[in-house]
């Protein structure tokens, strides 16, 4: 499919339906090959147009009845994508009957089937594969669902709401019915039939009213909800604390499914989970699974408010909920475990994910302005960077402002589909400010680079700081305006204590503004940006000395880290300058002491500790780079790796063997000690030494903890030595049974740096528990290699580009989802050497002559070519 030939929707182009749905009656009658779907739809024409058009995508339609007749051949139309009904009354019923086929259904959108069970996906545009429909989210609804199924096969049956009634069919089948109260959009519809365990709970609302929790799994799974279960609560109660938010059904559920493509979804009360966001016990899940899983149950637990209740006008608005949501959950996360942790986890993602989408072909602003294939906007920009703007609005209101405003918003739209540019002004409203300046944010594309340069004035005591910005422009925008730019600073003095009264959140509203501190009676250090208070590049006229300085005494622990790796960035981008000299200077010696007194830190706990002393990654080390050359960036990140490694072995040996032991408990004390003993491993292992191979070897075999034992095989997966090989080989007959771990066993190899890697990766395609069907699966191969195996992926003889491509084009007739997020690994061609931009190029240009192509893959190639 030509990308030339492809539809673009546009948001300016968005006008109201002609039709209003008030219920919705559907019946499933499940069969693996062929599922009757009946609907019946109450509607009501709102504009003057008399001909229904229905969304569908391949379909079989049985029959169509108007007000119970059947609508006769010269009245309507049907293709496997449309229905059009012809000069409908202004109040009707219409009821349709479809075949669709769950087994066949690869692409895990609509009605298909997971390892047996029956399971749906409607978001974005999923429903319309099960019946034809108004398939927005603007059109909202009541639904009452009735499912028949084989009792044997299917002794389950799910969907959203509360469940009204059931009962025997004849011939060893029943049926239940579900009736949901609230109006949906039906994006957020859900159905889920099979033979499945359930773990049990209640939850008293702030109100008083029990709600009844299940969590249902696999059967062989049901030992791995609890913490799932732990972290539903703990969130239903944080939002009843945080912002007075009660749930409102009497029943809420999670259903774990191995087969999906995204990470959950929120229909109401109904969610439904890749199974890697649910299933945990420390034997098969890290410390980092546990803090995920909290997250992810909390985001699809906060979506009730902040996108059911309150939903999207349109899906250019999605950044409404995603983002907004994004936020709660980092902020719930935060106070569940580390909020300095958290923030730098976040931001490290926003910079590694966002900013390079920022910087390429497919840059885009929070509130998109037109796509082509909807799935593709699932993005960095609108879930992250939609978070950080929302974060703005708690920066500049407080957080008593904020809630005030959210307040407001979930009143004032609550049951109604809305925009961004409401809940905008539903927070400036309820506080009284004008925000207008704002939508700057919601319209223009790229990261802005604030640069600084500060002075100070001796004589009249006063510190003086310049401040700038810029941002990229794009062909198809209007030229960018200043954006509202908070920027959160502080001013230390030499013996490193903070200077009395200098914290300020200074807000950046024009091209260039300056800022005056009075009363500072010596030279000061600048700590800016604390705590990421906006989504920005930030160039700051600072010394090696400076930043040094600053990792040792910053008051604010993100930007205490923060000039811990800028310290080590413009190390390690003076090395990769270096090019092919192999006369290697010594590493400079104030990014080892900086380590060195990190690391003999008493006051930092040891996740703080584990991340200051992780060097920047080879992604964002590109990033400051105009012409890529990966082979030089990663060269020089190994050598900066053991020479650290070198330099520190007396102290990296101390650490480990004072973290070695500790109980296997899910808390934070021995969370932190995981995390340093782990990171103290790395180092060791990056000697090369025998004994410390040994070392790594001898964690791998004893470890009673998944945290610990993937810490050693990480370490050993990027050795070439026979310990390495032989952990491979035991790593796969352990846990050969345990799909979520052995995903971790193929995306560990998948982002090996070790000379045989990529032989690896690509025998791995081959191996008899690779699958392409499986998007978790799919995705801890080929998107792990292509996004997070830079030295391997861009190989300089281009294997890595065709292996990648000659996977891409067979996933994409079986899931082009999942098969678009893996091409966009080629986003970036263009920032690279010549040699590789012209590999890049040409495998780009492979899969867009591909006959057949998705529309999901055409969009992201034809955006990446232009």
């Amino acid at each position: 499919m030509a990308a030339e030939a492809l539809t673009r929707i546009y948001r300016r182009d968005y006008s109201p339906p002609n039709f209003a749905i008030e219920t919705v009656d559907l019946t499933f009658v499940l069969d693996p090959e062929e599922t009757l779907v009946r609907a019946r739809l109450a509607m009501t024409r709102t504009s003057e147009t008399t001909d229904l058009a229905l969304d569908g995508e391949e379909l079989t339609l049985r029959s169509v009845k108007l007000d119970g007749d059947e609508v006769p051949a010269d009245r309507f139309e049907a293709t496997p994508d449309r229905l059009l009904v012809r000069n409908v009354p202004d109040r009707f019923t219409l009821e349709t009957e479809v075949v669709v086929h769950p087994r066949a259904n690869t692409k895990l959108m609509g009605l298909y089937q997971s390892n047996g069970n029956y399971c749906t996906q409607c978001e974005a545009e999923g429903f319309r594969r099960m019946t034809y429909f108004l398939d927005r989210p603007d059109v909202m609804a009541r639904y009452t669902t009735r499912i028949e199924a084989d009792r044997d096969a299917c002794p389950v049956l799910l969907s959203n709401g509360n469940r009204i009634e059931a009962g025997e069919l004849p011939g060893g089948r029943h049926f239940v019915e579900w009736r949901d109260p609230f109006p949906k959009p039906s994006y957020l519809f859900a159905l889920v039939a099979g033979n499945l365990a359930c773990e049990r709970d209640t939850f008293t609302t702030m109100s008083g009213r029990n709600v009844a929790l299940e969590i249902w799994v696999e059967p062989q799974n049901a030992d791995k909800c609890a913490h799932a279960m732990r972290s539903l609560k703990a969130a239903m109660k944080w939002d009843e604390d945080t912002y007075g938010l009660e749930y409102d059904l009497d029943i809420y559920m999670i259903v774990a499914v191995d087969d999906f493509n995204m990470g959950a979804m929120e229909n109401k009360g109904l969610n439904v989970f890749n199974s890697k966001y649910v299933l945990a016990k420390p034997t098969t899940a890290t410390d980092d699974d546990y803090e995920g899983i909290e997250g992810v149950v909390a985001h699809e637990y906060f979506h009730n408010w902040t996108g059911n209740r309150v939903t999207c006008r349109d899906w250019f608005q999605l950044t409404l909920k995603e983002g907004l949501t994004v936020y709660r959950d980092q902020e719930f996360s935060s106070d569940m475990t580390s909020r300095p942790v958290q923030r730098i986890k976040d931001v490290t993602r926003l910079r590694s994910a966002q900013f390079a989408e920022d910087a390429g072909p497919l840059a885009h602003p929070i509130r998109p302005e037109s796509y082509i294939e909807m799935n593709n906007f699932y993005t960095a920009t609108v879930y992250e960077k939609g978070a950080e703007v929302v974060r703005l609005y708690e920066t500049l209101l407080g957080k008593e402002g904020f809630r005030k405003g959210l307040r407001n918003y979930l009143q004032k739209h609550d049951g109604a589909a809305v925009t961004c540019d409401d809940f905008r002004e539903a927070m400036g409203s309820a506080n009284g400010v004008d925000f207008t300046e704002l939508e700057r944010w919601y319209q223009q594309a790229g990261t802005p680079v604030v640069r600084g340069r500060g002075a100070w004035d001796a004589e009249q005591k006063e510190y003086r700081l310049t401040l700038s910005q810029s941002q990229r422009e794009f062909p198809e925008q209007d030229p960018p305006k200043p954006l509202p730019i908070p920027i959160r600073v502080g001013l230390l003095a030499q013996d490193g204590s903070e200077i009395l009264g200098s914290e300020r959140t200074l807000v950046l509203r024009d091209s260039e503004e300056e800022f005056v501190f009075k009363s500072v009676n010596e030279a000061p250090v600048l700590s800016a940006a604390r705590g990421f208070s906006a989504p920005i590049k930030l160039d700051i006229e600072r010394t090696p000395e400076e930043l040094a300085f600053l990792l040792a005494h910053d008051t604010d622990s993100f930007s205490r880290w923060e000039a811990g790796q800028d310290l080590a960035q413009r190390v390690l981008l003076e090395l990769t300058g270096r090019g092919d000299d192999k006369t290697w200077p010594s590493l400079d010696s104030r990014l080892v002491d900086a380590f060195r007194d990190v690391l003999r830190d008493p006051e930092l706990d040891g996740s703080i500790k584990s991340l200051t002393l992780t060097l920047p990654s080879e992604e964002r080390l590109a990033q400051a780079i105009e012409e890529v050359d990966p082979t030089a960036v990663h060269r020089a990140r190994e050598f900066a790796t053991s020479s650290l490694a070198d330099a520190l072995r007396t102290d990296w040996e101390a650490t480990y063997e004072r973290h070695a032991e500790g109980p296997d408990l899910i808390e934070k004390s021995e969370i932190d000690r995981r995390r340093l003993k782990n990171r103290a491993l790395r180092y060791l292992v990056a000697l090369g030494r025998p004994e410390l191979i040994v070392l790594a070897k001898q964690q791998f075999d004893e470890s009673t903890t998944m945290t610990e034992y993937e810490g050693a095989f990480v370490a050993l997966v990027d050795t070439d030595t026979p310990e390495a090989d032989a952990a491979i080989e035991a790593f796969h007959e352990r846990w050969k049974g345990e799909p979520l771990v052995l995903d971790k066993w193929f995306r560990m190899q998948a982002m090996s740096t070790a000379s045989r890697a990529f032989d690896r990766v690509v025998s791995l395609a081959s191996h008899p528990d690779f699958t392409l069907s499986n998007p978790n699966r799919a995705r801890s191969l080929l998107y792990a290699f292509a996004m997070g195996n830079p030295v391997n992926f861009h190989r300089a003889d281009g294997a890595g580009y065709r292996f990648v491509v000659d996977q891409v084009l067979e996933l994409d007739a079986i899931n082009p989802q999942v098969a678009s997020r893996v091409v966009s690994s080629f986003n970036q061609w263009k920032r690279y050497e010549p040699k590789r931009q012209a590999l890049m190029h040409g495998e780009l240009e492979r899969i867009a002559a591909h006959p057949g192509l998705s529309k999901d893959v055409a969009e992201i190639v034809g955006q990446a070519l232009r």
